[in-house]
Protein backbone atom coordinates (compact mmCIF):
# COMPACT_ATOMS: atom_id res chain seq x y z
CA UNK A 1 0.00 0.00 0.00
CA UNK A 2 1.51 3.11 -0.81
CA UNK A 3 0.35 7.22 0.37
CA UNK A 4 -0.04 10.31 -0.74
CA UNK A 5 -0.65 13.70 1.66
CA UNK A 6 -3.57 15.98 0.54
CA UNK A 7 -2.78 19.15 2.29
CA UNK A 8 -6.05 21.94 1.95
CA UNK A 9 -6.50 24.85 3.98
CA UNK A 10 -7.78 23.26 7.13
CA UNK A 11 -6.49 19.99 7.26
CA UNK A 12 -4.05 17.28 6.28
CA UNK A 13 -5.47 13.80 4.95
CA UNK A 14 -3.69 10.51 4.22
CA UNK A 15 -4.73 8.47 1.07
CA UNK A 16 -3.89 5.11 0.69
CA UNK A 17 -2.68 3.82 -2.70
CA UNK A 18 -3.94 -0.04 -2.76
CA UNK A 19 -1.42 -2.49 -4.46
CA UNK A 20 -3.89 -3.37 -7.05
CA UNK A 21 -2.22 -7.00 -8.48
CA UNK A 22 -2.40 -7.92 -5.04
CA UNK A 23 -5.61 -7.32 -4.02
CA UNK A 24 -6.93 -8.38 -7.60
CA UNK A 25 -5.06 -11.49 -7.15
CA UNK A 26 -7.56 -11.98 -3.70
CA UNK A 27 -10.87 -11.22 -5.17
CA UNK A 28 -9.84 -14.08 -7.75
CA UNK A 29 -8.97 -16.67 -4.77
CA UNK A 30 -12.27 -15.21 -3.44
CA UNK A 31 -14.09 -15.66 -6.08
CA UNK A 32 -13.24 -19.57 -6.78
CA UNK A 33 -14.04 -20.12 -3.21
CA UNK A 34 -17.67 -19.04 -4.49
CA UNK A 35 -17.61 -21.34 -6.90
CA UNK A 36 -16.25 -24.14 -5.51
CA UNK A 37 -18.66 -23.11 -1.80
CA UNK A 38 -21.37 -23.25 -4.37
CA UNK A 39 -20.98 -26.27 -6.16
CA UNK A 40 -20.33 -28.05 -3.10
CA UNK A 41 -23.72 -27.09 -1.92
CA UNK A 42 -25.91 -27.85 -4.65
CA UNK A 43 -23.83 -31.17 -5.33
CA UNK A 44 -25.21 -32.09 -1.28
CA UNK A 45 -28.67 -31.24 -2.41
CA UNK A 46 -28.72 -33.07 -6.25
CA UNK A 47 -25.69 -34.91 -7.09
CA UNK A 48 -23.36 -36.34 -3.93
CA UNK A 49 -20.28 -37.06 -6.39
CA UNK A 50 -20.50 -33.54 -8.54
CA UNK A 51 -17.46 -31.95 -6.63
CA UNK A 52 -15.16 -30.01 -8.57
CA UNK A 53 -12.14 -30.63 -6.69
CA UNK A 54 -12.38 -34.21 -6.34
CA UNK A 55 -13.53 -34.49 -9.97
CA UNK A 56 -10.24 -32.68 -10.90
CA UNK A 57 -8.58 -34.98 -8.43
CA UNK A 58 -9.84 -37.96 -10.11
CA UNK A 59 -9.06 -37.08 -13.43
CA UNK A 60 -5.08 -36.06 -12.14
CA UNK A 61 -4.70 -39.82 -10.55
CA UNK A 62 -6.12 -41.20 -14.29
CA UNK A 63 -3.38 -39.25 -16.35
CA UNK A 64 -0.56 -38.53 -14.00
CA UNK A 65 2.42 -41.15 -15.72
CA UNK A 66 3.35 -44.54 -13.75
CA UNK A 67 6.73 -43.06 -12.11
CA UNK A 68 4.89 -40.19 -10.37
CA UNK A 69 2.08 -42.53 -9.09
CA UNK A 70 5.07 -44.77 -7.85
CA UNK A 71 7.03 -41.83 -6.59
CA UNK A 72 3.78 -40.35 -4.48
CA UNK A 73 3.14 -44.07 -2.97
CA UNK A 74 7.29 -44.10 -2.00
CA UNK A 75 6.93 -40.28 -0.50
CA UNK A 76 3.12 -40.03 1.21
CA UNK A 77 1.99 -43.79 1.62
CA UNK A 78 -1.53 -43.87 2.49
CA UNK A 79 -1.96 -40.41 2.98
CA UNK A 80 -0.89 -39.60 -0.69
CA UNK A 81 -4.62 -38.98 -1.89
CA UNK A 82 -4.29 -36.12 1.05
CA UNK A 83 -1.25 -34.97 -0.60
CA UNK A 84 -2.65 -34.89 -3.61
CA UNK A 85 -5.78 -32.73 -3.19
CA UNK A 86 -3.52 -30.39 -1.05
CA UNK A 87 -1.49 -29.61 -4.48
CA UNK A 88 -5.07 -29.24 -6.65
CA UNK A 89 -6.40 -26.71 -3.88
CA UNK A 90 -2.76 -25.32 -4.08
CA UNK A 91 -3.28 -25.06 -7.95
CA UNK A 92 -6.69 -24.00 -7.96
CA UNK A 93 -5.73 -21.19 -6.15
CA UNK A 94 -2.24 -20.06 -8.07
CA UNK A 95 -4.91 -20.04 -10.98
CA UNK A 96 -7.48 -18.01 -9.67
CA UNK A 97 -4.97 -15.60 -8.07
CA UNK A 98 -3.90 -15.40 -11.97
CA UNK A 99 -7.86 -14.72 -13.21
CA UNK A 100 -7.75 -12.19 -10.66
CA UNK A 101 -4.87 -10.42 -12.04
CA UNK A 102 -5.92 -10.96 -15.31
CA UNK A 103 -9.53 -9.47 -14.63
CA UNK A 104 -7.89 -6.34 -13.07
CA UNK A 105 -5.56 -5.58 -15.92
CA UNK A 106 -8.05 -6.83 -19.26
CA UNK A 107 -11.44 -6.89 -19.01
CA UNK A 108 -13.07 -10.18 -19.13
CA UNK A 109 -10.19 -12.13 -19.16
CA UNK A 110 -9.72 -13.02 -15.66
CA UNK A 111 -13.59 -13.97 -16.41
CA UNK A 112 -12.67 -16.20 -19.23
CA UNK A 113 -10.41 -17.98 -17.53
CA UNK A 114 -12.32 -18.88 -14.62
CA UNK A 115 -14.96 -20.38 -17.03
CA UNK A 116 -12.76 -22.56 -18.61
CA UNK A 117 -11.54 -23.76 -15.02
CA UNK A 118 -15.55 -24.68 -14.50
CA UNK A 119 -15.63 -26.03 -17.88
CA UNK A 120 -12.87 -28.36 -16.98
CA UNK A 121 -14.53 -29.29 -14.14
CA UNK A 122 -17.44 -29.75 -15.54
CA UNK A 123 -15.96 -32.05 -17.98
CA UNK A 124 -14.56 -34.33 -14.99
CA UNK A 125 -17.74 -34.43 -13.00
CA UNK A 126 -19.98 -35.66 -15.94
CA UNK A 127 -17.10 -38.07 -17.29
CA UNK A 128 -17.10 -39.84 -14.36
CA UNK A 129 -18.09 -43.14 -13.77
CA UNK A 130 -21.61 -43.28 -11.86
CA UNK A 131 -22.25 -39.80 -12.74
CA UNK A 132 -26.18 -38.58 -12.78
CA UNK A 133 -28.01 -36.61 -14.80
CA UNK A 134 -27.91 -33.29 -12.84
CA UNK A 135 -24.10 -33.90 -11.96
CA UNK A 136 -23.58 -30.78 -14.54
CA UNK A 137 -25.28 -28.35 -12.32
CA UNK A 138 -23.27 -27.73 -9.25
CA UNK A 139 -20.12 -26.84 -11.33
CA UNK A 140 -21.90 -24.84 -14.14
CA UNK A 141 -23.86 -22.28 -11.35
CA UNK A 142 -20.93 -22.26 -9.15
CA UNK A 143 -19.22 -21.16 -11.87
CA UNK A 144 -21.90 -18.47 -12.65
CA UNK A 145 -21.41 -17.55 -9.34
CA UNK A 146 -17.82 -17.13 -9.07
CA UNK A 147 -17.96 -15.19 -12.08
CA UNK A 148 -20.95 -12.70 -10.71
CA UNK A 149 -18.32 -12.53 -7.53
CA UNK A 150 -15.49 -11.83 -9.77
CA UNK A 151 -16.95 -8.65 -11.99
CA UNK A 152 -18.37 -7.02 -8.52
CA UNK A 153 -15.05 -7.37 -6.83
CA UNK A 154 -13.18 -5.72 -9.54
CA UNK A 155 -15.32 -3.18 -10.16
CA UNK A 156 -15.24 -2.15 -6.41
CA UNK A 157 -11.20 -2.64 -6.59
CA UNK A 158 -11.18 -0.21 -9.93
CA UNK A 159 -13.30 2.64 -8.12
CA UNK A 160 -10.96 2.16 -4.96
CA UNK A 161 -7.97 2.66 -6.92
CA UNK A 162 -9.27 5.44 -9.14
CA UNK A 163 -10.06 7.60 -5.76
CA UNK A 164 -6.95 6.76 -4.64
CA UNK A 165 -4.92 7.80 -7.52
CA UNK A 166 -7.59 11.20 -7.89
CA UNK A 167 -6.24 11.64 -4.58
CA UNK A 168 -10.48 12.17 -3.47
CA UNK A 169 -9.41 10.55 0.24
CA UNK A 170 -13.52 10.05 1.23
CA UNK A 171 -14.31 7.98 -2.09
CA UNK A 172 -11.43 6.25 -1.55
CA UNK A 173 -11.95 4.99 2.03
CA UNK A 174 -15.58 4.53 1.23
CA UNK A 175 -14.51 2.11 -1.83
CA UNK A 176 -11.86 0.46 -0.02
CA UNK A 177 -14.57 -0.60 2.84
CA UNK A 178 -16.35 -1.67 0.48
CA UNK A 179 -14.35 -3.50 -1.59
CA UNK A 180 -12.70 -4.95 1.76
CA UNK A 181 -16.17 -6.28 3.17
CA UNK A 182 -17.58 -7.77 0.10
CA UNK A 183 -14.61 -9.89 -0.43
CA UNK A 184 -13.90 -10.16 3.37
CA UNK A 185 -17.45 -11.28 3.98
CA UNK A 186 -17.81 -13.38 0.99
CA UNK A 187 -14.54 -15.23 2.13
CA UNK A 188 -15.92 -16.57 5.58
CA UNK A 189 -19.37 -17.51 4.04
CA UNK A 190 -18.06 -19.55 1.11
CA UNK A 191 -15.45 -21.18 3.60
CA UNK A 192 -18.16 -21.75 6.23
CA UNK A 193 -20.64 -23.12 3.49
CA UNK A 194 -18.49 -24.93 1.12
CA UNK A 195 -16.88 -26.88 4.43
CA UNK A 196 -20.13 -27.42 5.70
CA UNK A 197 -21.45 -28.71 2.55
CA UNK A 198 -19.16 -31.30 2.53
CA UNK A 199 -19.18 -32.64 6.02
CA UNK A 200 -23.34 -32.58 5.43
CA UNK A 201 -22.58 -34.39 2.09
CA UNK A 202 -20.94 -36.87 4.46
CA UNK A 203 -23.07 -37.03 7.60
CA UNK A 204 -26.14 -37.53 5.66
CA UNK A 205 -25.27 -40.65 4.10
CA UNK A 206 -27.44 -43.33 5.03
CA UNK A 207 -24.74 -46.17 3.74
CA UNK A 208 -22.98 -45.66 7.25
CA UNK A 209 -26.15 -46.32 9.18
CA UNK A 210 -27.23 -49.13 6.91
CA UNK A 211 -23.25 -51.06 7.65
CA UNK A 212 -24.00 -50.14 11.13
CA UNK A 213 -27.49 -52.28 11.26
CA UNK A 214 -26.40 -55.10 8.69
CA UNK A 215 -26.32 -58.26 10.41
CA UNK A 216 -24.78 -60.96 8.64
CA UNK A 217 -25.60 -64.89 8.78
CA UNK A 218 -23.39 -66.83 10.58
CA UNK A 219 -20.42 -67.84 8.52
CA UNK A 220 -20.74 -71.82 7.76
CA UNK A 221 -17.31 -72.27 8.77
CA UNK A 222 -14.37 -70.58 10.68
CA UNK A 223 -10.64 -69.54 10.63
CA UNK A 224 -9.25 -70.68 13.77
CA UNK A 225 -5.49 -68.80 14.77
CA UNK A 226 -3.96 -72.17 15.85
CA UNK A 227 -1.77 -72.37 18.94
CA UNK A 228 1.75 -70.72 18.55
CA UNK A 229 1.06 -69.00 15.15
CA UNK A 230 1.66 -65.40 16.72
CA UNK A 231 4.03 -63.89 19.03
CA UNK A 232 4.03 -61.14 21.04
CA UNK A 233 7.47 -59.61 19.90
CA UNK A 234 7.93 -55.49 20.23
CA UNK A 235 7.96 -54.19 17.32
CA UNK A 236 6.39 -57.36 15.26
CA UNK A 237 3.36 -57.61 13.12
CA UNK A 238 0.74 -59.48 14.18
CA UNK A 239 -0.63 -62.50 12.52
CA UNK A 240 -3.80 -60.75 11.87
CA UNK A 241 -4.05 -56.77 10.91
CA UNK A 242 -6.63 -54.99 12.57
CA UNK A 243 -8.74 -53.36 10.33
CA UNK A 244 -7.97 -50.03 10.94
CA UNK A 245 -4.09 -50.49 10.51
CA UNK A 246 -4.45 -52.67 7.08
CA UNK A 247 -3.26 -50.75 4.03
CA UNK A 248 -5.44 -49.08 1.73
CA UNK A 249 -3.70 -47.85 -1.72
CA UNK A 250 -6.42 -47.27 -4.14
CA UNK A 251 -7.32 -44.52 -6.87
CA UNK A 252 -10.62 -43.21 -4.79
CA UNK A 253 -10.58 -39.57 -4.17
CA UNK A 254 -13.13 -40.22 -1.78
CA UNK A 255 -14.72 -43.94 -0.35
CA UNK A 256 -17.98 -44.62 -2.49
CA UNK A 257 -21.07 -45.24 -0.56
CA UNK A 258 -22.82 -48.12 -1.47
CA UNK A 259 -25.99 -49.25 -0.12
CA UNK A 260 -25.97 -52.26 0.16
CA UNK A 261 -30.03 -52.79 -0.64
CA UNK A 262 -29.38 -51.49 -3.87
CA UNK A 263 -26.13 -52.79 -4.50
CA UNK A 264 -26.01 -55.36 -7.38
CA UNK A 265 -23.33 -57.83 -8.99
CA UNK A 266 -23.61 -58.78 -12.41
CA UNK A 267 -21.86 -61.66 -14.40
CA UNK A 268 -21.61 -60.86 -18.02
CA UNK A 269 -19.02 -61.28 -21.29
CA UNK A 270 -18.19 -64.82 -22.29
CA UNK A 271 -20.98 -66.63 -20.28
CA UNK A 272 -23.45 -68.78 -20.94
CA UNK A 273 -26.59 -67.05 -19.03
CA UNK A 274 -25.47 -63.61 -17.60
CA UNK A 275 -26.55 -63.09 -14.02
CA UNK A 276 -27.36 -60.86 -11.79
CA UNK A 277 -27.26 -61.09 -7.88
CA UNK A 278 -28.20 -58.49 -4.93
CA UNK A 279 -26.22 -58.70 -1.72
CA UNK A 280 -29.19 -60.72 -0.32
CA UNK A 281 -28.88 -63.14 -3.21
CA UNK A 282 -25.18 -63.15 -2.64
CA UNK A 283 -24.81 -64.13 1.49
CA UNK A 284 -27.96 -66.23 0.76
CA UNK A 285 -25.38 -68.68 -1.21
CA UNK A 286 -23.63 -69.34 2.41
CA UNK A 287 -20.94 -67.73 4.03
CA UNK A 288 -17.38 -68.84 5.20
CA UNK A 289 -14.30 -67.80 6.52
CA UNK A 290 -11.14 -67.51 4.79
CA UNK A 291 -7.35 -66.14 6.56
CA UNK A 292 -5.51 -64.49 2.67
CA UNK A 293 -2.86 -62.31 3.31
CA UNK A 294 -2.65 -59.05 0.43
CA UNK A 295 -0.01 -57.35 -0.88
CA UNK A 296 0.38 -54.08 -3.03
CA UNK A 297 2.52 -54.09 -6.09
CA UNK A 298 3.68 -50.77 -4.58
CA UNK A 299 5.02 -52.79 -1.44
CA UNK A 300 8.68 -52.13 -1.65
CA UNK A 301 11.01 -54.93 -0.52
CA UNK A 302 10.92 -54.59 3.88
CA UNK A 303 7.49 -52.26 3.07
CA UNK A 304 4.50 -52.67 4.86
CA UNK A 305 2.02 -51.97 1.98
CA UNK A 306 0.75 -55.93 2.88
CA UNK A 307 -1.65 -57.60 5.50
CA UNK A 308 -3.22 -60.06 6.68
CA UNK A 309 -6.78 -60.79 7.85
CA UNK A 310 -9.46 -63.37 8.50
CA UNK A 311 -12.32 -62.24 5.47
CA UNK A 312 -16.06 -63.89 5.64
CA UNK A 313 -16.93 -64.31 1.98
CA UNK A 314 -18.46 -66.51 -0.90
CA UNK A 315 -16.55 -68.26 -3.27
CA UNK A 316 -16.06 -66.13 -6.42
CA UNK A 317 -16.60 -69.51 -8.34
CA UNK A 318 -19.36 -70.33 -7.41
CA UNK A 319 -20.92 -67.65 -8.92
CA UNK A 320 -19.07 -68.05 -12.00
CA UNK A 321 -20.72 -71.70 -12.12
CA UNK A 322 -24.03 -70.26 -12.05
CA UNK A 323 -23.33 -67.93 -15.75
CA UNK A 324 -21.57 -70.81 -17.55
CA UNK A 325 -18.18 -69.64 -18.27
CA UNK A 326 -17.10 -70.18 -21.83
CA UNK A 327 -14.55 -72.53 -22.82
CA UNK A 328 -12.38 -69.79 -24.79
CA UNK A 329 -11.97 -67.32 -21.78
CA UNK A 330 -9.04 -66.81 -19.70
CA UNK A 331 -9.84 -63.36 -17.76
CA UNK A 332 -12.28 -61.98 -15.85
CA UNK A 333 -12.20 -58.31 -15.58
CA UNK A 334 -14.01 -56.54 -12.81
CA UNK A 335 -15.56 -53.43 -12.33
CA UNK A 336 -15.33 -51.03 -9.30
CA UNK A 337 -18.76 -48.96 -8.83
CA UNK A 338 -16.33 -45.78 -8.91
CA UNK A 339 -14.88 -47.48 -13.04
CA UNK A 340 -11.86 -49.15 -11.55
CA UNK A 341 -11.16 -52.58 -13.38
CA UNK A 342 -8.56 -55.29 -12.68
CA UNK A 343 -7.67 -57.79 -15.19
CA UNK A 344 -7.74 -61.32 -13.15
CA UNK A 345 -6.40 -64.67 -14.94
CA UNK A 346 -9.90 -67.19 -14.47
CA UNK A 347 -7.52 -69.79 -13.55
CA UNK A 348 -7.06 -67.94 -9.99
CA UNK A 349 -11.13 -67.85 -9.65
CA UNK A 350 -12.17 -71.47 -10.52
CA UNK A 351 -9.18 -72.98 -9.20
CA UNK A 352 -10.37 -75.51 -6.06
CA UNK A 353 -7.60 -75.06 -4.06
CA UNK A 354 -7.57 -71.40 -3.90
CA UNK A 355 -10.09 -69.51 -1.82
CA UNK A 356 -10.93 -66.66 -4.19
CA UNK A 357 -13.82 -64.85 -2.89
CA UNK A 358 -16.56 -62.18 -2.89
CA UNK A 359 -15.69 -60.86 0.62
CA UNK A 360 -18.44 -59.12 2.77
CA UNK A 361 -16.67 -59.20 6.46
CA UNK A 362 -13.01 -58.41 7.33
CA UNK A 363 -12.04 -59.38 10.91
CA UNK A 364 -15.51 -60.21 12.47
CA UNK A 365 -17.25 -56.98 10.98
CA UNK A 366 -18.98 -55.91 7.92
CA UNK A 367 -16.12 -54.71 5.67
CA UNK A 368 -14.59 -51.23 6.53
CA UNK A 369 -16.14 -48.44 4.10
CA UNK A 370 -12.48 -48.06 2.95
CA UNK A 371 -11.50 -51.67 1.94
CA UNK A 372 -14.70 -52.23 -0.19
CA UNK A 373 -18.24 -52.19 1.54
CA UNK A 374 -20.29 -53.94 1.13
CA UNK A 375 -18.33 -56.31 -1.64
CA UNK A 376 -15.16 -56.64 -2.47
CA UNK A 377 -13.03 -59.20 -4.12
CA UNK A 378 -10.53 -61.25 -1.99
CA UNK A 379 -8.04 -63.57 -4.32
CA UNK A 380 -4.93 -64.95 -2.57
CA UNK A 381 -1.58 -65.04 -4.76
CA UNK A 382 -1.85 -61.73 -6.95
CA UNK A 383 -1.48 -58.39 -6.35
CA UNK A 384 -4.25 -56.34 -5.17
CA UNK A 385 -4.20 -54.35 -8.55
CA UNK A 386 -5.23 -57.59 -10.70
CA UNK A 387 -7.80 -58.89 -8.26
CA UNK A 388 -8.46 -57.57 -4.98
CA UNK A 389 -11.41 -55.03 -6.59
CA UNK A 390 -13.27 -53.03 -3.60
CA UNK A 391 -17.36 -52.00 -4.17
CA UNK A 392 -16.73 -54.51 -6.81
CA UNK A 393 -20.32 -54.12 -8.86
CA UNK A 394 -19.68 -56.00 -12.04
CA UNK A 395 -17.30 -59.11 -13.95
CA UNK A 396 -16.71 -59.57 -17.59
CA UNK A 397 -15.86 -63.07 -18.81
CA UNK A 398 -13.10 -62.43 -21.36
CA UNK A 399 -9.72 -62.67 -22.99
CA UNK A 400 -6.37 -61.10 -22.31
CA UNK A 401 -6.32 -60.46 -26.11
CA UNK A 402 -9.77 -58.75 -25.96
CA UNK A 403 -9.41 -56.64 -22.94
CA UNK A 404 -7.58 -54.84 -20.58
CA UNK A 405 -7.66 -53.27 -17.03
CA UNK A 406 -6.93 -49.84 -15.46
CA UNK A 407 -3.50 -50.09 -14.97
CA UNK A 408 -2.65 -52.30 -17.61
CA UNK A 409 -1.84 -49.34 -20.17
CA UNK A 410 0.04 -47.52 -17.13
CA UNK A 411 3.06 -49.99 -18.05
CA UNK A 412 1.63 -53.28 -15.43
CA UNK A 413 1.43 -56.85 -16.13
CA UNK A 414 -1.60 -58.15 -17.07
CA UNK A 415 -1.02 -60.97 -14.97
CA UNK A 416 0.83 -60.47 -11.66
CA UNK A 417 1.45 -63.08 -8.96
CA UNK A 418 2.57 -62.21 -5.73
CA UNK A 419 6.34 -62.88 -5.30
CA UNK A 420 7.51 -64.59 -2.51
CA UNK A 421 9.41 -62.16 0.31
CA UNK A 422 10.45 -61.59 3.45
CA UNK A 423 11.31 -58.77 5.66
CA UNK A 424 12.66 -57.77 9.51
CA UNK A 425 10.29 -55.84 11.41
CA UNK A 426 12.59 -55.55 14.41
CA UNK A 427 15.01 -54.18 15.46
CA UNK A 428 14.16 -51.55 13.07
CA UNK A 429 16.97 -49.32 11.31
CA UNK A 430 17.87 -46.26 13.41
CA UNK A 431 16.59 -47.47 17.03
CA UNK A 432 19.54 -48.82 18.42
CA UNK A 433 19.86 -52.20 20.75
CA UNK A 434 21.45 -53.05 23.59
CA UNK A 435 24.63 -55.43 23.57
CA UNK A 436 23.62 -59.01 24.59
CA UNK A 437 20.66 -61.39 23.54
CA UNK A 438 18.52 -59.76 21.03
CA UNK A 439 15.44 -60.91 19.00
CA UNK A 440 15.35 -61.10 15.08
CA UNK A 441 11.80 -60.94 13.97
CA UNK A 442 9.96 -60.06 11.28
CA UNK A 443 7.30 -61.73 8.41
CA UNK A 444 7.26 -63.62 5.08
CA UNK A 445 4.85 -64.95 2.67
CA UNK A 446 4.62 -67.02 -0.09
CA UNK A 447 1.31 -67.61 -1.53
CA UNK A 448 -0.33 -69.78 -2.74
CA UNK A 449 2.10 -72.97 -1.38
CA UNK A 450 3.58 -71.48 2.27
CA UNK A 451 6.84 -70.73 3.53
CA UNK A 452 9.14 -73.43 4.64
CA UNK A 453 11.64 -71.80 5.86
CA UNK A 454 13.11 -68.11 6.81
CA UNK A 455 16.87 -67.88 7.13
CA UNK A 456 19.27 -64.88 8.38
CA UNK A 457 23.11 -63.63 7.80
CA UNK A 458 24.50 -61.57 9.92
CA UNK A 459 27.57 -59.08 8.09
CA UNK A 460 27.37 -61.29 5.33
CA UNK A 461 27.86 -64.61 7.64
CA UNK A 462 26.60 -67.96 6.86
CA UNK A 463 22.57 -67.97 6.42
CA UNK A 464 21.07 -69.32 9.81
CA UNK A 465 17.65 -70.97 10.01
CA UNK A 466 15.15 -69.11 11.83
CA UNK A 467 12.10 -70.31 13.87
CA UNK A 468 8.61 -70.00 12.09
CA UNK A 469 5.84 -69.39 13.73
CA UNK A 470 2.92 -71.96 13.31
CA UNK A 471 0.48 -71.11 9.81
CA UNK A 472 -3.07 -70.36 9.77
CA UNK A 473 -2.62 -72.08 6.52
CA UNK A 474 -1.00 -71.57 2.64
CA UNK A 475 -2.58 -68.99 1.88
CA UNK A 476 -1.65 -66.30 4.95
CA UNK A 477 2.12 -65.06 6.49
CA UNK A 478 4.01 -66.10 8.89
CA UNK A 479 5.91 -64.92 11.91
CA UNK A 480 9.80 -65.78 11.74
CA UNK A 481 12.19 -64.70 15.01
CA UNK A 482 15.97 -65.83 15.72
CA UNK A 483 17.95 -65.10 18.97
CA UNK A 484 21.05 -63.09 18.35
CA UNK A 485 24.20 -62.26 20.60
CA UNK A 486 24.67 -58.64 19.52
CA UNK A 487 27.90 -57.45 20.02
CA UNK A 488 28.40 -53.16 20.18
CA UNK A 489 28.63 -51.99 16.72
CA UNK A 490 27.01 -51.09 12.97
CA UNK A 491 25.46 -54.97 11.74
CA UNK A 492 23.98 -55.60 8.62
CA UNK A 493 21.25 -58.29 8.60
CA UNK A 494 19.64 -59.94 5.35
CA UNK A 495 16.56 -62.53 5.34
CA UNK A 496 15.33 -64.72 2.90
CA UNK A 497 12.38 -67.06 2.28
CA UNK A 498 11.90 -70.61 0.98
CA UNK A 499 8.73 -71.64 -0.51
CA UNK A 500 7.33 -75.23 0.60
CA UNK A 501 7.99 -76.47 -3.30
CA UNK A 502 11.94 -75.48 -2.50
CA UNK A 503 12.00 -72.07 -4.36
CA UNK A 504 14.14 -69.51 -2.86
CA UNK A 505 13.23 -66.23 -2.84
CA UNK A 506 14.50 -64.06 -5.53
CA UNK A 507 17.99 -61.94 -4.72
CA UNK A 508 17.83 -60.02 -7.72
CA UNK A 509 16.84 -56.71 -7.02
CA UNK A 510 13.63 -55.20 -9.20
CA UNK A 511 11.62 -52.36 -9.61
CA UNK A 512 8.18 -52.18 -8.64
CA UNK A 513 6.75 -51.65 -12.17
CA UNK A 514 5.95 -54.04 -13.91
CA UNK A 515 4.68 -56.85 -11.76
CA UNK A 516 6.62 -55.82 -8.17
CA UNK A 517 9.81 -55.49 -6.37
CA UNK A 518 12.16 -58.17 -5.60
CA UNK A 519 15.13 -58.74 -3.87
CA UNK A 520 16.29 -59.38 -0.12
CA UNK A 521 16.03 -57.29 2.12
CA UNK A 522 19.33 -55.85 3.77
CA UNK A 523 19.12 -53.44 7.13
CA UNK A 524 21.45 -51.46 9.02
CA UNK A 525 20.95 -52.23 12.76
CA UNK A 526 23.27 -50.24 15.47
CA UNK A 527 23.94 -52.05 18.96
CA UNK A 528 24.93 -50.11 21.69
CA UNK A 529 27.29 -50.91 24.35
Amino acid sequence: MTTDTVTSSDRTTTVRRPHAWLWAAFAGIVSAAVLLAVAEALAALVARSASPILAVGSFIVDIVPRPLKELAITLFGEADKVALLAGVGLGAAVAAAVAGALEYRFRFAGVGLLGIGGVLATAAIVTRTGAGGLSWLPPVVGTLAGVVMLLLAIVRLRRWVAAATAENAPAAGADRRQFLILTGLTAVGAVVVGVGARVLNAATSSVAAARDALRLPAARTTVTVPEGASWDIDGLSPIITPNGDFYRVDTALTVPNVDPTTWRLSIEGMVDTPVELSFDDLVGMGLDEYGVTLTCVSNEVGGGLVGNAIWTGVPIRDVLRMAGVQGDADMVLSESVDGYTASTPLSSLTDENLDAIFAVAMNGEPLPFEHGFPVRMVVPGLYGYVSATKWVTKLTVTRFDQAEAYWTPRGYSAEAPIKMSSRVDTPKIGSPVAAGTVVIAGMAWAQPVGVQKVEVSIDDGDWQQTQLSTPINDQSWVQWKLDWNAEPGSHYIAVRATDKQGNLQIQDQAPIAPDGSSGWQRTLVTVSS
